[in-house]
């Protein structure tokens, strides 16, 4: 059995999420403020309601349902008759409704009083959970609200906020039909416990680990661990030994922590990415009466013959091994006595485990979490059924996880969406070609590009000469851009990714994720010509006597300029025809959005394509011709250091005798090298840097584009 899917209603930005789950681990990944922490929140206020901190407040309600609230009680809108309140989205409340699946070969005896359906092929469980209120609270609101309104200077929101639990609530629990979801069975009247049925415990971002000399997390987790399985009986030969041995000496207490602690430290010796040679985690014992354990046992590190204290060790280590100790703390409340049964699903949450750890860390922890939470779930009698939620920012995490867990949070103004990955494989699943294209995607971004899931906005480049001039490019526009209402590019959460020339590859992807988008790419204009026998003077043919013709590099405004071979930009402007590109004056002809499955231009698409245009009388038709042509000065003032170009050819270049399209296809030897020398030979004055050149327009105008919101 498993839960197949959460659906969460009007609770904070997540107005309508759905959030399919896994059956082992998902990976929730999104920029800030998408919702991942909310869904922790809303997991552990219906599930875990035995504290007056885990209930709702005025600010829980999504911003429409406070707006509407607000606008009853101060009387901004005729307040409804209770026909028209109930069919108001306020009647409605927060909501949170868990689906479950069983197999026919699945125990489900704890779960036969939640059963609803009397077809034995209806193998669903749907569990309700709601926060509301009903016409006649609102009412009594309004008419207390009225009745005092002088006393609250007529600010209703003040009001609101101060009396919200007193006209909200309490949570109803039901288990609902699958196929008619105004039936159902109040768990509450029934006096059903869900406690058998759905467990859910969680390790937050806000944790206490810090390398304070006064801090000792790490010991009082191992307390912790010790009352656990002393209230769980388990490791009962141990705490047996251990209470004996506290008649002794603190020494022969240290190898017995060794044995009562030794699942969870070869767990840290295996997961916790501490190299044996350097460190070695050890539990010794501070008891110096016959107290029992609390709050005695400190965590020391072994190295170099020398017991040192936990807070000497690097926090990236302590939050890794802290969270490993957490994960045992919570999978034993989870595994419960041997002599007691678990419950029927178990759903655990780690909220942000990278914090304070460093990239390689952070693949040590989700290489293994798999491991680690498969071995936890072992009791005597088997293994509890687990499910697992982790919520990440950390590129680094999702690069070395499985493709398919990974469950995408995008924000659309206040409401958050909630994408599975295993969907892009059905919108790539059209031919063999697109195949290709989704085995290539799915590899490059795991593997070289997966900040993309958390940046805002993003540019795809061809190669490494835009990759290096890009950050300089950016910093010139922010300073001659001061009038752009938005922030500085470089202030921006923008990535940068080299697809090369094939864009078009992405374009799937980036519709998916509806991230605003720059391709910075090159016209690449050509045109064909005969190809004549240097020796006959004739048009050279193939053997069935056809002329063969062989294509020419030229400028886009040449007289026999034809096509482009930019495959890209073919794609998105469904022409190759150059003169097609040559007559886009208007940024808005450039931009597009995507309807049904094709793009077409449109004023607020997403994706801008950016290439070369006219610029001082030249049309360029690469990056280094369109540059060198505008800054043909900077070349002439530092032509010797550059020693990645052809001197001839500069000089030829510079006197005018070629042309800047011949001098960029045979005088550059090197791209990259070419583009780091251009950062070298810059300049800075009067408190800015670069210049002593300029951005080639085409690159200017796709870069204000994107600086805006």
């Amino acid at each position: 059995m498993k839960i197949n899917k959460i659906e969460i209603n009007n609770f904070r930005l997540l107005q309508n999420l759905i959030l399919d789950l896994e059956e082992d681990l998902s990976l929730v990944i999104g920029k800030n403020n998408t919702g991942k922490t909310s869904i922790l929140s809303i997991l552990d206020k219906f599930l875990n309601t035995n504290s007056d901190k885990k209930r709702f407040s005025f600010e829980d309600l999504s911003v429409s349902l406070q707006e509407q609230l607000n606008k009853i009680i101060n009387g901004e809108i005729t307040f409804p008759s209770e026909i028209e309140f109930e069919k108001l989205p306020l009647a409605s409340g927060i909501s949170m409704i868990v689906f479950i699946e069983y197999k026919p070969d699945d125990d489900i005896s704890l779960l036969q009083p939640l059963i609803m359906s009397p077809d034995v092929d209806d193998n669903n469980i749907i569990l309700s959970f709601e926060f509301r209120t009903s016409y006649d609270h609102i009412k009594a609101m309004k008419d207390k609200y009225d009745l005092i309104k002088k006393e609250f200077g007529g600010d209703s929101l003040r009001f609101i906020k101060e009396k919200f639990s007193s006209f909200f609530g309490p949570i109803k629990r039901k288990s609902i039909l699958s196929t008619d979801h105004k039936q159902f069975l109040d768990l509450d009247e029934q006096q059903i416990s869900l406690k058998d049925i759905l467990n859910f415990e969680y390790i937050g971002a806000k944790r206490d680990v810090t390398n304070k000399e006064n801090n000792k997390t790490l010991s009082t987790q191992t307390s912790k661990i010790y009352k656990d399985v002393v209230d769980s009986d388990e490791h009962n030969d141990f705490v047996e030994q251990l209470k004996s041995t506290l008649l002794t000496t603190d020494s022969s207490l240290n190898q017995t922590y060794g044995n009562l602690f030794k699942k969870v430290l070869e767990r840290v010796s295996k997961y916790g990415g501490v190299k044996s040679s350097e460190t070695k985690i050890k539990i010794t014992s501070t008891l110096q009466s016959r107290e029992l354990l609390d709050n005695n046992t400190t965590v020391i590190y072994s190295h170099e013959n020398h017991d040192l204290p936990e807070f000497h060790n690097g926090l990236g280590y302590m939050n890794l091994i802290s969270i490993i100790f957490d994960i045992e703390i919570m999978m034993s409340k989870l595994r419960r006595a041997p002599s007691v049964r678990p419950a029927a699903i178990n759903l655990i949450f780690i909220e942000e485990p990278e914090a304070h750890t460093h990239p390689q860390m952070q693949y040590v922890f989700i290489k293994n979490i798999k491991k680690l939470l498969n071995e936890a779930r072992d009791r005597p009698d088997g293994k509890i059924h687990l499910q697992s939620i982790i919520s990440t920012h950390s590129s680094h995490i999702v690069s070395e996880c499985d493709f398919n867990d990974v469950k995408y949070l995008k924000r659309h103004k206040n409401n958050i969406e909630a994408k599975n990955l295993r969907q892009l494989q059905s919108i790539y699943n059209t031919d063999e070609t697109e195949k290709k294209n989704f085995k290539f995607l799915k590899q490059y971004l795991t593997l070289n590009r997966s900040e993309i899931f958390f940046a805002d906005k993003a540019i795809l480049i061809e190669g490494d000469t835009e990759r290096i001039l890009l950050p300089a490019f950016m910093k010139k526009i922010d300073q001659e851009n001061t009038t752009i209402d938005s922030l500085p590019l470089l202030s921006q959460n923008i990535s940068i990714i080299e697809v090369g020339a094939h864009a078009q590859t992405f374009e799937k992807f980036i519709d998916f994720i509806g991230i605003k988008s720059l391709l910075i790419t090159d016209i690449d204009s050509n045109y064909e010509e005969e190809d004549i026998d240097p020796n006959t003077k004739n048009p050279k043919t193939n053997k069935n006597g056809n002329v063969i013709y062989k294509t020419e590099h030229c400028c886009p405004n040449h007289a026999k300029a034809a096509s482009t071979s930019n495959t890209s930009l073919s794609f998105f402007h469904k022409t190759n025809v150059i003169s097609h590109f040559v007559k886009l004056t208007d940024c808005t002809q450039k931009t597009f959005k995507k309807v049904g499955d094709e793009w077409h231009p449109n004023t607020d698409g997403i994706l801008f394509t950016a290439y070369q245009t006219e610029e001082n009388g030249y049309h360029g038709r690469s990056f280094e011709d369109a540059f060198f042509n505008l800054n043909k000065g900077f070349l002439k003032d530092n032509k010797n250091s550059f020693p990645s170009l052809t001197k001839a050819h500069v000089e030829d270049f510079l006197a005018e005798k070629t042309s800047a399209l011949i001098f960029s296809e045979k005088a550059v030897n090197s791209k990259p090298s070419l583009a780091i020398e251009i950062l070298l030979n810059s300049k800075s004055d009067n408190g800015k840097d670069f210049t002593n050149w300029e951005v080639p327009s085409y690159i200017k105008e796709g870069l204000v584009w994107l600086a805006k919101d």
